[in-house]
C-alpha cells in the first residue's frame, strides 16, 4: 500500500496531545515552590538587613517629611542586628548629627518613630527660646524654616525651653523638625542607640490624601 503523507498532516487549528508524566508535573510544582521560597527568603533578608519601606503617618517631621510620604530606610548603615533582639553582630555605630533615623519608640516598641539626631553621647544639649545649643554653641539648623529657627515671641515650656542635659554614653537626643507637633527627647528622654532601626534616605512615593493626588515633585527626593 502506498503511504499517504497527507494522513499525517494536522488539520489547521488542531494541536497534538501531549501527555505529561506525573513525575514531571510534580517536578514543575516543586521548582515553582522552591522559587517562591527563595523569593520570600530574599525579601525577608532585604527587609531585615538591607532596606525597609515606611509610611509617614503624622506631621512631626514637617517640612522635611510630609504626611503620606513613603520612604526607604537603610537597615545596615549603623550595623547588623539579630532580628527581634537588641544583640548586634556589628555595631551599633553612632549616627551623625542631622541624620534622620527610624527607631522603636521607647515606651511602646510596637511603634516606629522617625526623628532627627541632634545630640550625641557626651554632649550638653539645651533649648532656649527654640534655639538649640550644643555644648553652649548655637546649632545651625538651616533645614528648618526661618520661623522655627527664630526666637519665639511667647515661648512656652517645656518645648521651647529645655535642659541643659548631658547625653549619656550609648544614647541620642532626637527631635522632630516640626517642634510644636513632635513627641521627642524633650518629653520622653534619651534614645538608646540599640533601638535605632536605620537611616531614612529617600522618598519613593508621596500621596496627598486631602487633595487626593500624587505629589510628583517629592518622588525621588533625597532625605536630609
Amino acid at each position: 500500500m502506498t503511504h499517504k503523507p497527507e494522513h499525517e498532516t494536522l488539520l489547521r487549528g488542531e494541536e497534538p496531545t501531549v501527555v505529561v508524566p506525573p513525575e514531571q508535573r510534580r517536578s514543575a510544582a516543586r521548582e515553582w515552590l522552591e522559587a517562591l521560597a527563595v523569593a520570600v527568603i530574599l525579601a525577608l533578608f532585604i527587609r531585615t538587613f538591607v532596606v525597609q519601606a515606611f509610611k509617614i503617618p503624622s506631621g512631626s517631621m514637617i517640612p522635611t517629611l510630609l504626611v503620606g510620604d513613603h520612604i526607604l530606610v537603610s537597615k545596615f548603615i549603623y550595623g547588623v542586628r539579630i532580628p527581634g533582639l537588641d544583640t548586634w553582630i556589628l555595631g551599633p555605630w553612632t549616627p551623625e548629627r542631622g541624620d534622620i533615623i527610624v527607631f522603636k519608640y521607647p515606651y511602646d516598641e510596637s511603634r516606629d518613630f522617625i526623628k532627627r539626631v541632634v545630640g550625641l553621647p557626651g554632649e550638653v544639649v539645651e533649648v532656649r527660646a527654640r534655639q538649640i545649643y550644643i555644648n553652649g554653641t548655637p546649632l545651625d539648623e538651616s533645614y528648618l524654616p526661618a520661623d522655627d529657627r527664630a526666637t519665639a515671641i511667647n515661648p512656652q515650656p517645656p518645648g521651647d525651653f529645655f535642659g541643659p542635659v548631658t547625653v549619656p554614653e550609648g544614647k541620642l537626643f532626637v527631635l522632630g523638625d516640626n517642634r510644636d507637633q513632635s513627641q521627642d527627647s524633650r518629653f520622653w528622654g534619651f534614645l538608646d542607640m540599640r533601638k535605632v532601626e536605620g537611616e531614612a534616605f529617600i522618598v519613593y512615593w508621596s500621596w496627598d490624601a486631602g487633595e487626593r493626588q500624587l505629589r510628583w515633585n517629592r518622588i525621588g527626593k533625597v532625605i536630609n
